[in-house]
Formats: C-alpha cells, sequence, structure tokens
C-alpha cells in the first residue's frame, strides 16, 4: 500500500463570535491593545488530506490562526514529493524524515513544524483506517473515554458580565474556568475574584497571563493568586526566559503552565530539566499526534501533567487531541473553547460531544471524525 495523493486546503470561517472578543470590524488581522499576538477575525485553519491507493482517506489539521496559506505552501511544495509513493503506515518514518528535512530552514518552530503536525494527524488518522482502529489503540489507550475539561475564555468586556457568564458554565455542569487576562496586577486580581466567587463552592479558576509579566510581577500576582485558590497560572513570563520561570516555580506553590507555543521534544526537554513548569501544554496542531506522545511520555518520567493547549483548532484537531490524550497515564486536564468547538461541528457529520464538565472520545477508525469536505471547501483560499 502506497501513498497516491496529498492535497492540502488552507480555510478562513467567517465565525459568529471574535475569538477572544474582539471586534468583527476593520482588517482580517489585528493587534490587540495589551496583547503581544496578532490576531485573525476568521477562524483561520489548514486541512489535510492524504488519500492510499485503494481510496482511503485521513484527515489532518495543522494549527494556524493566523496566514494558513504559508503552511499550506510549505506542505504542498516541501513535503508532498516525499510523502506520494510511501507507505502510509510509516508515521514515524516519515515524521522524522520531514523533520530532518527542515534542519537547515528553521526547523525547531514556526510553520515548518506545524506543517509536520498537519501531516502527522492526518499520517495517523489514515493508518487509524486502514487498519480498522481508533487512534487511541495504535497509542495503547485509552485510559478514559470521558476526560475532564475546562472552559477557556469568558469574552466579555466587563468582570459583572465574566461572572455571570460563569454562573451560567456552572449551572450547565461546567466547574472550571480558564480566564484570558494580562493588564495590571489590581484589575486581574479583581476580574479572578469576581469568577471565583460566581463559580462557588466547588469551583476552580485557571489563569492564562499571555506572558504579561516580568519575574517580580509574576512572583505578586502569583502570591496573589495563591491566596484566591487558583488552579494554576499559565504563561506568566514571555517563553524564551526559562530561568525566570524556574525561579517562579521554585517560589510559588500554585502550578506554572507553559508550553502552548513549543513544538518538540527538545524544548520540552528543557523546561523539564530546568523545573520550569508544573504542567505542561503542547498544542496537536504544532507538535502532531506523534511528537505529543513523546512529549508526555518525557513528561511522565518527571512525574509532571500534561494539560493540552486547545485554541482554535476545528474538528480533526479536536478530534486527534482527544486521541492522545486518552492514550496518556499524565492527563492533567483538556481545554475546551466554545465558540471554535461549536463552529467545528458544523463542518462535522456527527458533532463531538462536550458535557456536564467532560469531553468524550469519539469512536471509530482513525480520529473517529468525518468531515464534510464540501462545507470546508467552500471556505478554502489560494495557497
Amino acid at each position: 500500500m502506497r501513498i497516491t495523493q496529498v492535497e492540502v486546503i488552507p480555510v478562513k470561517i467567517p465565525p459568529e463570535e471574535i475569538y477572544l472578543g474582539g471586534s468583527k470590524e476593520g482588517p482580517t488581522y489585528y493587534y490587540r491593545p495589551g496583547w503581544r499576538c496578532v490576531y485573525s477575525r476568521m477562524m483561520e485553519t489548514v486541512f489535510v488530506k492524504i488519500t492510499a491507493e485503494d481510496g482511503t482517506t485521513g484527515w489532518g489539521e495543522a494549527l494556524a490562526p493566523v496566514a494558513p496559506e504559508v503552511t499550506a505552501g510549505i506542505i504542498r511544495s516541501l513535503f508532498t514529493p516525499l510523502l506520494v509513493g510511501a507507505d502510509p503506515l510509516a508515521t514515524e518514518v516519515l515524521n522524522t524524515r520531514m523533520y530532518d528535512a527542515m534542519r537547515e530552514r528553521g526547523h525547531v518552530q514556526g510553520f515548518f513544524i506545524d506543517a509536520i503536525a498537519g501531516v502527522d494527524i492526518a499520517l495517523w488518522d489514515l493508518k487509524g483506517r486502514l487498519l480498522g482502529l481508533p487512534v487511541h489503540r495504535l497509542l495503547g489507550g485509552p485510559y478514559a473515554r470521558r476526560l475532564p475539561c475546562y472552559v477557556s475564555g469568558l469574552p466579555r468586556p466587563t468582570d459583572a458580565e465574566r461572572a455571570e457568564l460563569a454562573r451560567e458554565w456552572a449551572a450547565r455542569g461546567f466547574h472550571r474556568v480558564k480566564l484570558a487576562i494580562g493588564t495590571t496586577i489590581q484589575e486581574d486580581l479583581r476580574t479572578v475574584e469576581a469568577v471565583r466567587d460566581a463559580l462557588g463552592e466547588g469551583g476552580t479558576v485557571f489563569v492564562d497571563a499571555h506572558w504579561h509579566y516580568t519575574l517580580p510581577e509574576a512572583m505578586r500576582f502569583g502570591r496573589a493568586l495563591e491566596a484566591l485558590g487558583v488552579g494554576f497560572l499559565e504563561a506568566p513570563m514571555l517563553p524564551e526566559n526559562l530561568d525566570a520561570h524556574a525561579e517562579l516555580a521554585r517560589q510559588l506553590d500554585i502550578a506554572i503552565a507553559i508550553g502552548e507555543g513549543e513544538r518538540t521534544r527538545y524544548q520540552f526537554k528543557e523546561i523539564l530539566v530546568r523545573g520550569a513548569a508544573d504542567i505542561l501544554q503542547p498544542d496537536v496542531g504544532r507538535t502532531g499526534i506523534s511528537e505529543l506522545k513523546k512529549i508526555a511520555g518525557m513528561a511522565e518520567a518527571w512525574n509532571v501533567p500534561v494539560a493540552p493547549h486547545l485554541s482554535v483548532g476545528q474538528g480533526v484537531m479536536i478530534a486527534a487531541t482527544l486521541q492522545v490524550a486518552a492514550a496518556i497515564p499524565n492527563l492533567f486536564i483538556l481545554e475546551y473553547q466554545p465558540n471554535p468547538f461549536n463552529l467545528a461541528n458544523q463542518f462535522l457529520a456527527k458533532p463531538l460531544v462536550c458535557e456536564d464538565g467532560f469531553m468524550y472520545l469519539p469512536e471509530g477508525p482513525g480520529l473517529g471524525v468525518e468531515l464534510d469536505e464540501e462545507r470546508i471547501r467552500h471556505h478554502a483560499v489560494q495557497a
């Protein structure tokens, strides 16, 4: 059996609500005041479709919240010649060959590795479909089919509105919420306290600071969060400064969570060796399935739990996250983004399920999801 075709489909989908509550007006890409990253007013991603000679297809998805055409172009131009004619079951060999091919091209970060991740997910889906097995069984799992999650982000402009939204989620069985913050320590603490009080007894607040603070600020903020019973502090400082994160983790009792922007086991190894995090947050849309499983296994040796990052990924990426998460013993919790999740389900034949604070593992061969290909191609853009 050989691979006969590789198709890449970059898409831009108009969402009902802008990610993190941004405005719908203005250019597609914009910069939010006080936030470091560039954002898109569209829901952008890259789908990868790999076909074997018997007609079986596997789908992958690379995290591409901006400029999906770039990731698509890398796959189409650089990886397709390597993949066509190859054994579709050789996921590890092909992953290594793609990574080796990029060693002189900035191979440790960015669009190149994202492109590998999208292909890798498609290869695992294809392998599962050819063998008639779900990916979690190919990975040795599952440890569970019902996976705990937290609601990520309360996209409302005021603390009162965020608190009300938190109460609504709690009434639906979601008692764990992550806040996206990063203004001043005083303002952020007021937001955390308002949401904590809204969740009530038994609720848990996690905090994502989006790399906003310096080390002294993060120390002060972290100690205040400890007093409020916050579950973890995510991305408190710039990710390049692992020494500062290690010092923060040593000084504070609150768990420090980082890793959403890292892509390889080599980067996560440095985090673990330096003791720079209590929780790792790899994103399957940046690592792929093969690498995420290795990262989780390495973290297990340090007794560090894994809480996979999952932001604007669509159905394939969500399903891939669930398949790997079910197959690792050190899973802590999953990220649930309601708006991207609901949008993703509009492009699936059978929707993914998230209820009462848990995400449910899809069954069936491969990733366990079937895409509405016609609807996806309707939103395709030129690479």
